[in-house]
């Protein structure tokens, strides 16, 4: 195959297919940079893996291997392996995934590399939902929006089942490092990334990426969406090390409502069409109401 040198330095190039606005490639480029050039990466498949390497093109400036959409974190404990035979423990392994490759087709694997405590960070790109393969609902959906594969119809409130805790889960698996973060913070993504791959052991970081079609919102609103996810509550931003919360991003004094947040998005239009829905919103804000009093 012939080789074309690159026209950049830079770990995450501009001019891949990704959407504009796409929560999804602004986190993938402030990963890789806070990650630096001696990291490898194993991505599962989905847009991060579709839009950014179209063969013969690719927007990674480091190693990076695409394999299958369920076995990234299989990937990662091959090369964890392979690296330990060659005696090289200074390169730093990353497996990425969206919310489907983490939360159901993937995660058995990344359970099983959890239980061996593999020394990788685990990083779930989260729009919840397959946006790649056309909006359909994960277990990360959250409650109350549409998918193509909620219920239709006019009687329809979206989807009628609870976003999975993943973080919670990850925790049970006594990791030494969990996070959650947001599109909306890219110092807070950067440094946690930077933190968890200085720490011996599983790490895994939970980032909310606004998925512009998939959400039906207007480019220009990503990073604020990022952040009014966190304001309102349905969104909280915390680390844990070692089973502890040690750190949670603080909610305003006054949060917003949840309505702030759901009315921009096409994926709860819904909800806004029928008086009798409004019960709907108020079980959105009540988990909301529930976070903010988890983690103060």
């Amino acid at each position: 195959m012939r080789q074309v040198k690159p026209k950049t330095n830079e770990l995450f190039s501009p001019g891949h297919r990704a959407c504009p606005g796409c929560g999804l490639a602004i986190t993938a480029r402030l990963v890789a940079e806070a990650a630096g050039p001696n990291t490898i990466i194993s991505n599962a498949t989905g847009c991060l893996e579709v839009t950014t390497t179209p063969y013969p093109e690719t927007a990674w400036g480091m190693p990076w291997i695409h394999s299958l959409f369920e076995n990234a974190s299989a990937v990662a404990s091959g090369i964890s392996a392979a690296l330990k035979q060659k005696k090289q423990s200074n390169v730093k392994i990353i497996a990425q995934g969206g919310d489907g490759a983490t939360y159901d087709i993937g995660f058995g694997l990344i359970s099983g590399m959890w239980e061996r405590q593999e020394d990788i960070l685990y990083i779930c790109y989260d729009n919840e939902a397959y946006m790649n393969t056309g909006v359909q609902a994960s277990g990360a959906t959250p409650y109350g929006a549409h998918t193509t594969t909620t219920p239709k119809g006019k009687k329809s409130i979206g989807s009628t089942f609870f976003k999975k805790d993943m973080p919670a889960i990850a925790m049970a698996h006594n990791l030494a490092y969990v996070a959650t973060s947001s599109a909306g913070y890219p110092t807070d993504v950067q440094n946690k990334v930077k933190k968890a791959l200085s720490i011996k052991g599983s790490k895994y970081i939970q980032i909310l990426t606004p998925c512009v079609p998939g959400w039906g919102i207007n480019a220009k609103q990503t990073i604020m969406l990022g952040k009014l996810a966190h304001q309102t509550g349905l969104w909280p931003i915390y680390e844990v090390e070692a089973g502890t919360i040690t750190n949670v991003m603080s909610f305003p004094k006054n949060p917003p409502k949840v309505e702030d947040y759901l009315k921009l998005q096409k994926r709860f239009a819904h909800l806004f069409a029928k008086k009798e829905n409004k019960k709907e919103i108020e079980k959105i804000q009540n988990i909301a109401n529930n976070n903010i009093k988890k983690y103060k």
